[in-house]
């Protein structure tokens, strides 16, 4: 695929990913998908709204991986069966 989009996770990146980390993932995937590195007008609409989807599926993906033995992240129980953040 594209070799500038970098893992965000755990322990490839050793802290959270940030939004601006997400969004710019986000970017790189949409501008190499459609050939495009800056749309034309007719199509920035649509451009920008596929941007902002796979940053929001991004972050959900991201929220909702178990790095095992990374130890329990914050605000996760330990207990939950597992899946259950898919949910």
């Amino acid at each position: 695929m594209c070799r500038s989009i970098k893992t965000l996770r755990p322990p490839v990146l050793p802290e959270e990913a940030t939004e601006e980390d997400i969004r710019a993932a986000a970017l790189q995937y949409v501008r190499k998908v459609s050939g495009f590195r800056a749309p034309a007008a007719h199509n920035r609409e649509v451009f920008d709204r596929a941007v902002e989807e796979i940053a929001e599926a991004t972050a959900r993906l991201l929220g909702g991986i178990e790095v095992r033995g990374a130890g329990a992240r914050a605000g996760t129980d330990a207990s939950a069966s597992p899946g259950a953040a898919l949910a």
